[in-house]
């Protein structure tokens, strides 16, 4: 963001792994680049031990396209939201209750707790028939944590994880075996994420690295994204208040909502927007030109590396006027309409962006809805809340909050 503010919406300079790369901050330059299918192979280097069938991060355009068709089959499909929603809000119900234990003792750390959340939440979307037990569930969720510590921490021990590796695909596998046993109408379910990549004839291998790879990609972000959420209310108390008003009108004195309650909470819909806005989960993509580009007055080879700025982007004043504000009013429909479409981009841009955005917001979106429904947040006194990229946006000391029981709301 620094070099954009000093040198304008066009930027070059040295990426490790990626040579001379170029950032491009301006929604209207980027539509150029919205079409590139490749990512560059070197930046995504440290996903190779996890995949079996080629990095799937970095697959060639005509294997790509045809995988993720099927990945939005099932990710982006009502279908496959509706089917996990009960069990997405009980693991939500568990957590809610956890914090309201602890309450009374003392802050909770939103991070921490969230990231873990949403790893349950991803993990039983993606094996739910392969975790029969909440023991089932605990190995997979532990041993993926080893994976992702040892294969993610430059020069740590992987012996260990590879024992963690073998769990997580043996259970990939006999979910698998599971499916094929069953009878063609089961098959032919469209919301089990193993079921429609087994009816599109993907190998065993490819299925595998699938799974690994959504569970690696839900993990921390949405957890994440949701965290900040509630850090931004707790600091905008009137934005708190709207949002659980419209809480109460909505559910009345129900604690959980139903699938079909989340489209009529629009100002949660706008608060989420905003927070992503200000806080994107994933501050930034890559993608490598394919062909010779033309950005404004620059020319840009085939073969550069094209660094999205996602955070510089929603930064951009151009478009977002005094963009440190927080206003969740920004995302009216009318507003919304007058920015040009590359403006905001938390999911990123193009055929390289994320598939399971909308399963996301769904997440966060209930998520949101139970925990603001059943506690006030506060901001614990005497923190310093600093954003850090680690892959995802963290808080460099997690988000810590007092929590105050609400009382019901009446119908």
């Amino acid at each position: 963001m620094k070099l954009h503010a000093e040198y304008g919406p066009v930027v070059r300079f040295p990426l490790p792994g990626a040579g001379m790369a170029v950032s491009v901050a301006d929604p209207v330059l980027l539509e150029a680049t919205a079409k590139i299918n490749k990512r560059p192979e070197k930046l995504f280097e440290f996903l190779a031990p996890l995949q079996e069938s080629g990095n799937l991060q970095t697959i060639p355009a005509d294997e790509h396209g045809p995988w993720r068709r099927v990945m939005l089959s099932v990710l982006a499909g009502r279908p496959s939201h509706e089917a996990h929603f009960a069990r997405f809000a009980a693991l939500t119900d568990e957590l809610a209750d956890r914090w309201a234990e602890r309450a009374a003792e003392g802050t909770v750390a939103l991070q921490r707790d969230l990231s873990e959340l949403s790893l349950r939440m991803i993990c039983q979307y993606a094996l739910g028939s392969g975790l029969e037990s909440p023991e089932a569930a605990g190995r997979v969720v532990s041993a993926f944590e080893e994976v992702l510590t040892a294969y993610l921490t430059p020069g740590a021990d992987t012996s260990g994880a590879e024992r963690a590796l073998a769990h997580l695909r043996a259970t990939v596998d006999q979910v698998l075996t599971a499916h094929r046993e069953r009878g063609a109408d089961e098959r032919a379910d469209r919301s089990d994420l193993i079921a429609a990549l087994a009816a599109a004839g993907e190998s065993p291998a490819r299925i595998r690295d699938t799974v690994l790879m959504t569970m690696l990609a839900a993990h921390h972000t949405t957890g994440v994204a949701i965290s900040w959420t509630l850090y931004l209310l707790a600091r905008h108390p009137d934005a708190a208040k709207r949002v659980v008003d419209e809480l109460d009108q909505v559910l009345g004195d129900r604690a959980v909502p139903e699938y079909g309650d989340l489209r009529r909470l629009t100002y949660l819909d706008r608060v989420l927007r905003e927070t992503m806005r200000l806080y994107p989960p994933g501050p930034y993509g890559a993608r490598e030109a394919t062909e010779d580009l033309v950005l404004g007055e620059y020319t840009v080879p085939a073969g550069t590396t094209i660094f999205y700025p996602f955070w510089a982007v929603h930064m951009n004043p151009e478009y977002w006027p005094d963009p440190q504000v927080f206003d969740p009013d920004r995302f009216t429909a009318e507003a919304s309409a007058q920015r040009p479409r590359l403006a905001y981009i938390p999911f990123g841009v193009g055929p390289r962006s994320c598939e399971g955005a909308a399963l996301a917001v769904v997440e966060a979106q209930l998520v949101l809805a139970i925990l603001l429904k059943r506690f006030h947040f506060e901001l614990a006194s005497e923190q310093t809340v600093t954003p850090i990229e680690r892959f995802v946006l963290w808080a460099a000391e997690d988000i810590h909050m007092n929590l105050t029981p609400r009382e019901p709301a009446h119908a």
